[in-house]
């Protein structure tokens, strides 16, 4: 399949993730070959003799992905060690594992071991399963339902490979397969277990599905779905490529394509097939739309400055709450002036996650009857993350479409001594603190702004709470 073809002409460091260099440490038990592994790795020939624990190699860079250089650590394997294997370990961008294909219980030792005490030091990194000596076995059935069921339990493998230095097969490759799973990792997009996209992947996907639909059809047409490719890869498809892409899409779920091109759904499907396929394509598509290795929006790209003193807070402008209100309107399916929760939902389902499923800002703004929220609700929600969290607010902004200047959706208010020396106050979100003893209504107070019931028993605050409505005044509205 011809989807994402071609290398992208951009810096290394947009393509890998800003990753400079890579460090691999390379773990298993005594005798199963890391130390010869290495060394033949770094020499392209075997060594008969090797040192039991080798010092910090540096692999050739020009053979691996985007020329990231790299540097391989060897580890020991005795107890005395212990301490040096752990830092190594904790210290790691990928681990190799190794065992040795004749000594099967050398095999049966990643899950009982090794695997496990990865996660008991919490190393949260790529793994590589490497058999070495291979030369010195026939069969390969046996180890490979075992490694089959090793990468069902922990999905931190990313691949199982095979080796001889020896005779030197697949050595390099050990090394390739590391490097991949570094810069281009799996984990974060494909559940393996349940063979499907992870949700906060999907999410990305949709985002950069809406951004790529420039008329707004629900579909990617043949031309968008270049314009993505050429964005991307800087080269185009021919089309008879993007017919073959439609028809395999087509066949494994027929509503990803109609007639005006690749549905949402099919572009999904289209990105299980690749990553089933085990392509890393679809990391230059993430980082070409702004994300990191966690799936978020890069620090980069959120570069507003926020600097402000103790006295001045940040306020939503014109501009932005206009936005605001018309993402409502296009959100609000049912025309009943509120977003259902559903409907919200569907709102935030092009960020990470919702960004009001916690306090401070969940329960914070009035809800309509049905449980929904109201547009005042709404921007009142809005307003309040801004003036606690505005880097927040605008990751959330560009998640959910707003594509002019971010420093246009912020304004920074004057200093409040400012505000006092002219008698009046220019701020259009007004923030009061409420103090009292317990059982004095600080809650019922909270809750009466909220337009809520009076609560016929009393339950004590324990956390920091917010409320956020809007206040009309001689037909000027303003936030508090």
């Amino acid at each position: 399949m011809g989807i994402f073809s071609g290398k992208a002409k951009s810096s290394s460091s947009s393509i890998s993730g800003n990753k400079s260099k890579v460090r691999i440490v390379v773990a298993g038990d005594c005798g199963t070959g890391k130390s010869s592994l290495i060394a033949t790795a770094a020499s392209e020939k075997f060594a008969q003799h090797v040192p039991p624990v080798l010092t910090p190699t540096r692999l050739f860079a020009d053979f691996y992905p985007d020329r990231i250089p790299f540097t391989v650590n060897d580890t020991p394997s005795s107890s005395e060690n212990q301490n040096a294997l752990t830092h190594e370990l904790e210290t790691a961008d990928a681990v190799v594992l190794t065992y040795s294909c004749d000594q099967p219980h050398t095999l049966d030792r990643l899950s009982t071991f090794w695997l496990p005490e990865l996660r008991r030091l919490q190393v949260k990194v790529p793994v590589v399963v490497v058999g070495c000596k291979l030369d010195a076995v026939d069969d390969t059935t046996v180890r490979q339902e075992q490694l089959l069921s090793l990468v069902q339990e922990f999905e931190e493998i990313e691949t199982c490979t095979e080796c001889s230095a020896r005779n030197l097969f697949q050595v390099s490759k050990v090394f390739y397969y590391a490097n991949v799973a570094v810069l281009f990792p799996t984990s974060p997009l494909f559940d393996k277990k349940k063979q499907t996209l992870k949700p906060k992947f999907e999410r990305a996907l949709k985002r950069i599905f809406i951004l790529c639909d420039h008329d707004r059809d629900n579909t990617l047409s043949d031309t968008e779905f270049n314009d993505l490719q050429i964005k991307c890869f800087n080269v185009p498809l021919p089309p008879s490529e993007v017919v073959d892409i439609k028809r395999v899409v087509q066949e494994k779920y027929p509503e990803g394509v109609n007639e005006r091109g690749l549905t949402l759904r099919g572009f999904l499907i289209l990105s299980e097939l690749l990553l089933q396929k085990g392509s890393h394509e679809l990391w230059t598509v993430l980082r070409k739309f702004g994300y990191d290795n966690d799936i978020k929006l890069r620090d980069d790209l959120l570069h507003v400055s926020f600097k402000r003193a103790p006295d001045q807070s940040v306020e939503l402008t014109n501009e932005a709450v206009k936005f605001l209100k018309e993402i409502f309107c296009s959100f609000d399916h049912d025309s009943d002036g509120a977003l259902q929760v559903a409907e919200l939902d569907d709102l935030f389902s092009t960020a990470p996650e919702s960004p009001w499923i916690e306090p401070p800002y969940k329960d914070a703004a009035e809800s309509t009857a049905t449980g929904g929220i109201s547009l005042d609700g709404f921007l009142s929600k809005w307003s309040l993350m801004t003036l606690l969290e505005p880097n927040k607010s605008l990751a959330n902004l560009i998640y959910i479409g707003y594509v002019g200047d971010p420093a246009s959706a912020f304004d920074i208010t004057k200093a409040r001594r400012l505000n006092s020396t002219k008698k009046q106050s220019e701020r259009k979100v007004l923030q009061s603190f409420v103090f009292g003893p317990n059982g004095a209504g600080k809650s019922a107070l909270l809750n009466s702004f909220l337009r809520r019931p009076f609560p016929e028993v009393y339950t004590p605050t324990t956390n920091e709470r917010f409320a956020a409505n809007v206040v009309y005044q001689d037909g000027v509205s303003g936030m508090k």
